[in-house]
């Protein structure tokens, strides 16, 4: 599904492709946790819904984190 957000971070508005359905999204709009309403997504794509920051945005602002996050995948 086109999923069009706009970056907390920076403002920009975009718009990516998420393996996410309405049904899911429902959920997650009426509250659910979005790990347990989309638990297939990956961090990004999840971060990406929540915020509408990319994984490139968050690395241009924040750098790239410890060692500890790229082993655990996570992006902040």
């Amino acid at each position: 599904m086109m999923i069009t957000r706009t970056s907390k971070l920076t403002g920009t508005e975009r718009t990516r492709e998420i393996d996410l359905t309405p049904a899911q999204l429902a959920v997650w709009e009426d509250g659910e946790l979005i790990q347990d309403a989309a638990p297939h997504l990956s961090d990004a794509d999840r971060e990406f819904v929540m915020t509408g920051i990319t994984a490139e945005e968050w690395t241009a602002v924040f750098g790239d984190g410890d060692a500890e996050d790229a082993e655990a995948g996570t992006i902040h």
